[in-house]
């Protein structure tokens, strides 16, 4: 499978938080332009390519900032990651992510983060009973982490418009993993405080995104990518770490 027009991308995940171990997986996440031609056919081109071994998801430009302005946390972190786990960069990804604030608003991130917490939460709950077998006690672990790190992280961005991805104490998640796996009740104390922080503490984000920068950048990248007529450019494959631009 190929993808033209990768316009950003870097490597997401464990990895980027600082949790991966030897046999973690490197996810990747990035976006790309459709050509703009084909937006106006019957037919409208795939707005998200996913692909297993190497682990890579890119969505198309306008779903990206869909997913942004709705506070998903999986799509916003592809524009607060640390320079060096870029892999593609190029003018139009950087003017995202110079634009990445506007995309924020307090009750979406709140209503996103907590929300993956809770999921997390939710399958932590139905393995509360007996003890777990190795391979479910290692994904108990795993989302146990996930549940900490999305409640850490949102709170952050709540009362400060600022994303860190780097966890700063990457052994504090890993130790609440282990506790949670061997009981797992031990996560509903964290998720009732964090639950409670967001109620009392005062958020630096407006009650609605602006959403004029995101569609003003978009806009750009339909003139950019206007091709009728044109050959396109061979894409590469997804995934495969590209050249920066």
């Amino acid at each position: 499978m190929t993808v033209r027009h990768v316009l950003l991308s870097g490597i997401v995940g464990s990895t980027a938080y600082g949790l991966a171990h030897a046999g973690s997986d490197v996810d990747r996440l990035g976006l790309f332009a459709a050509p703009t031609e084909r937006l106006h056919g019957l037919h409208r081109p795939t707005e998200s390519h996913v692909t297993t071994a190497p682990d890579c998801t890119l969505h198309e430009a306008a779903k990206w900032c869909r997913l942004a302005l709705g506070g998903n946390p999986t799509a916003m972190e592809l524009v607060w990651l640390p320079a060096e786990l870029y892999e593609v960069r190029t003018p139009l990804g950087e003017e995202l992510i110079g634009i990445r604030t506007s995309f924020l608003c307090a009750k979406r991130v709140r209503d996103a983060y907590l929300g993956y917490a809770t999921q997390q939460f939710r399958r932590l709950e139905a393995r509360a009973a007996g003890p777990l077998p190795a391979d479910v006690r290692a994904r108990t672990a795993k989302h146990a982490r996930h549940l900490k790190r999305l409640c850490h992280q949102g709170l952050e961005l709540y009362t400060t418009g600022r994303l860190t991805i780097r966890l700063e104490n990457p052994e504090e998640y890993r130790d609440f993993g282990e506790r949670v796996a061997a009981d797992p009740s031990v996560a509903l104390p964290l998720l009732r405080f964090y639950e409670s922080a967001f109620d009392e503490t005062p958020t630096v984000l407006p009650e609605q995104p602006d959403e004029a920068p995101a569609e003003a950048w978009l806009r750009r990248v339909r003139a950019h990518f206007y091709e009728a007529g044109a050959t396109l450019s061979p894409g590469r494959p997804v995934g495969v770490p590209g050249q920066r631009h």
